[in-house]
């Protein structure tokens, strides 16, 4: 069964930035990946907005921003609500980007695009899987199954594998690395065969990979020589993504004894440093075979670092004693702290600065990638600082303000609440909410009786001291808690001496940055003239194929169409032209921005609409897990715009195989005389796909199919779909009681009847016209669906 298969590119074509594309399986949307750039262009979510109504699932392929990075803004602000589907290592991961992303931006500047609240509750839609776990989808994705595939690159990253009613096959990968590593294993790329589509990256499709060793050597010479220099090396990596790499290779070089640098301190810094170790640890299965065994056979974590110190802040790291090497997010320098220490240490001969990992064109590690020789450069300065003076009083007199008004509420709802109790419940509270309200001495005058009461009170007041007695509430499940009354004071005391160390200066060389969280604070910007003084250089830790590997790799698949996706223009035109020389046969596709192809492999299925009067004149047969029918009907040229997101798809069927007599299966659809010949010859181009339609449009124009009137009705030969194989033939006859066995290919039926395959591949039966003859014909008929 022939599916209509196409993509729209919404982002991440002809260029390097986020990816985001929208892929049509018949009714079924995708949207393979979510990804927003470093600078948050909104040129992505313009895009995403048209469509993000009609996406019924979302298939995420690695963990880090650049392919998931908008789904917070998406599910927060779009109203993105389907099923994503990820591996475990991924939900955890991307949890841990998306974090470290907010605080670093939200350390510098007022960022107001997405709250941690809206990260949780994107990765709360998550569905996770393992590796090689087949999930079939329901409703409008009958028939469709989604597999996860190692892709290497990133823990957790996948090659996602969809495949509809066991024939179709669409691969979606990018970003892969076939070559093993410390911590991850390649993919297994080859073990795909012929998909029908696979929809892959030109990223590293013209460039040359140095080989690994040299990498290692580069970057060991550099931390090297600028330690036993007596300056600071700063790694600009990712949060939670390569940095695993990285930590694991300089982990075991520190412990090495003949590299010498264990008594040079070694640091990670960023946000979540703690909880993307303690993930790491929890996760080794996810790893290559060598930490496995590594963990299996002497019960040693891989990632239990002797050398790695995690920082979470400037300060802690100011506590890491000079010269060090320091892991420290984001890659891009566009924020966190590795800007900040950039800014720092970028201006010192001594220090130097390394690169891992190549970001999206107008960020400042790309820029210095690309302009390897800059010495001057004009960078703004963003800070938090705490308010001061007039700033300091206006805000400290709006909080007090908001407060107040906050306890005014609340007091309101007590009050509420206490009304609404019951009535001697209320007796109860009248003294005490008096004793507590009013100043007294010994005597309480008054405080039994009412104001305005006719009647003299018989009770007398006698004296006493004031006393509350506290009312034990509840609610359905019992009595509430109060957290405050189960506080150890040994804790809280050590808390408190903790943050009183955090705010305090200490004797390293960086100035202790105060925890800004509690204090009001201010974002100021400012331009600065930063003359680069320390070694800058780019080693490639990104983990990718290179593009050699590439070309091989797509070579061994063999798929019947690829598109090319998130590249430069030059590195996918260049990968179109390698695929096309190695085969002929194969179709590319190199679509444009917001470009919708149509990938359907079957020319000869389009997409109408039924009148119900049709559909309930059908008569449908069942072949295997289909149903079909014949239909006779007339093209209604009068089409209007519809959502195809719920429209029913029809086929016209393909000439089948397995007919008994040569035929045509194509049914003769009349077409209606109309004066609007220009509207239907616009409209059978749109059923055609010859039409160029603007990439803003949303829906696809549907011509709609009605039922021919009865005397109309041509008549046709029947169709023979749904052909059987003579050995399962064979086992049906059996069952009958008819003896059957194969002499030379034919099966030979009680001696009386032989049926054969005929050269054309078609069955064919040949015998004395006797009751056995009919009966084995019947049974024959019987295997086939006829239309």
């Amino acid at each position: 069964m022939t599916s209509i298969i196409k993509l729209t590119a919404l982002s991440g074509v002809q260029e390097e930035s986020a990816l985001c594309y929208l892929l049509q399986v018949d009714e079924f949307r995708f949207l393979l990946d979510c990804g927003w750039d470093e600078n948050f262009s909104m040129d992505v979510i313009d895009s995403l907005k048209r469509y993000v109504h009609q996406v019924d699932a979302v298939l995420l392929s690695h963990p880090d921003p650049i392919h998931l990075g908008a789904l917070p803004y998406a599910v927060g602000k779009l109203g993105l609500n389907c099923t994503i589907y990820a591996t475990i290592p991924v939900y955890k991961m991307g949890q841990m980007f998306m974090y470290d992303l907010y605080q670093s931006r939200n350390n510098s500047e007022d960022f107001t695009l997405f709250t941690l609240d809206d990260v949780d509750s994107a990765f709360d839609k998550i569905q996770q899987l393992k590796y090689s776990q087949i999930v079939n989808l329901k409703g409008k994705g009958h028939g469709l199954s989604i597999t996860p595939v190692p892709a290497g690159h990133m823990i957790g990253g996948t090659v996602w594998k969809i495949v509809k009613d066991g024939e179709e096959e669409i691969v979606y990968a990018v970003d892969f690395n076939h070559k093993r590593e410390i911590h991850l294993n390649g993919c297994t790329l080859e073990s795909i065969s012929r998909p029908s589509l696979l929809i892959t990256d030109s990223f590293n499709a013209s460039y040359v990979q140095p080989r690994r060793k040299q990498r290692d050597e580069q970057l060991l010479t550099n931390v090297m020589e600028t330690l036993r220099g007596d300056g600071n090396v700063l790694i600009a990596v990712d949060t939670a993504g390569r940095v695993l790499e990285l930590a694991q290779l300089l982990d075991q070089i520190w412990r090495s004894k003949d590299a010498g640098l264990g008594v040079y301190p070694l640091a990670l810094l960023n946000n979540v440093s703690y909880n993307v170790v303690e993930f790491s640890k929890s996760q080794v299965e996810w790893m290559s075979d060598k930490l496995m065994r590594c963990f299996e056979d002497k019960r040693n974590n891989p990632f239990q670092f002797r050398h790695l110190n995690q920082c979470h802040n400037l300060a802690d790291l100011a506590r890491v004693p000079s010269p060090k090497v320091v892991l420290c997010s984001q890659p891009d320098l566009e924020s966190g702290f590795s800007r900040e220490l950039f800014i720092q240490w970028c201006q010192h001969a001594k220090n130097s600065i390394i690169l891992t990992y190549r970001t999206t064109p107008g960020t400042l590690a790309r820029y210095l990638i690309d302009h390897p020789g800059e010495k001057m450069l004009d960078l703004e300065v963003r800070k938090r600082v705490k308010l001061e003076g007039k700033e300091l009083e206006e805000f400290l007199e709006n909080e007090k303000v908001k407060k107040e008004v906050a306890k005014k509420m609340e007091q309101e709802k007590v009050e509420d609440v206490d009304s609404s109790e019951e009535s001697d419940m209320e007796n109860d509270d009248d003294q005490p909410a008096a004793v507590k309200t009013k100043h007294h001495d010994l005597m309480m005058r008054g405080e039994g009786s009412r104001k305005g009461s006719f009647f003299k009170q018989a009770k007398k007041s006698y004296p006493m001291f004031p006393v509350h007695e506290e009312r034990i509430k509840w609610d359905e499940y019992g009595e509430i808690i109060r957290l405050e009354d189960f506080l150890v004071p040994e804790l809280q005391a050590t808390e408190d001496e903790k943050s009183k160390m955090d705010s305090g200066l200490t004797n390293g060389e960086e100035p202790m940055v105060q925890d800004l969280s509690v204090v009001p604070t201010k974002c100021v910007s400012s331009v600065e003239n930063l003359e680069i003084k320390a070694r800058v250089m780019y080693i490639d830790y990104e983990g990718r194929s290179d593009g050699d590997s590439i070309k091989k790799i797509i070579n061994q698949m063999k798929p019947r169409q690829l598109v090319i996706v998130h590249g430069p223009p030059h590195a996918s035109l260049d990968l179109a032209e390698s695929c096309k020389a190695f085969t002929k046969d194969i179709k590319v596709y190199t679509p444009k921005l917001q470009e919708t192809i149509d990938a359907t492999s079957e020319t000869h299925i389009y997409q109408v609409r039924l009148k119900d009067s049709l559909v309930s004149s059908l008569q449908l047969c069942k072949a295997k897990d289909t149903e079909l029918s014949w239909i006779d009907g007339v093209l209604d040229m009068r089409v209007v715009k519809v959502d195809t997101g719920v429209m029913l798809e029809k086929g016209v069927r393909e000439e089948p195989e397995d007919s008994e007599q040569p035929m045509d299966t194509l049914p003769e659809l009349a077409v209606e005389h109309s004066a609007a010949a220009v509207a239907a010859q616009r409209a059978m181009k749109s059923l055609f796909g010859e039409d160029e339609k603007e990439p803003s449009e949303e829906s696809d124009v549907i011509p709609t199919l009605e039922p021919l009137p009865q005397h109309e009705v041509p008549g046709h030969h029947s169709v023979f779909i749904n052909e059987p194989r003579l050995s399962d033939f064979k086992q049906v006859l059996l069952k009958e009681g008819i003896q059957a066995e194969f002499v030379g290919g034919v099966l030979v039926c009680n001696n009386m009847v032989a049926v054969r395959k005929t050269e054309a591949g078609r069955i064919g039966l040949e015998g004395c016209m006797c009751d056995d003859y009919f009966k084995i014909r019947e049974l024959l008929y019987q295997q086939y669906a006829i239309v």
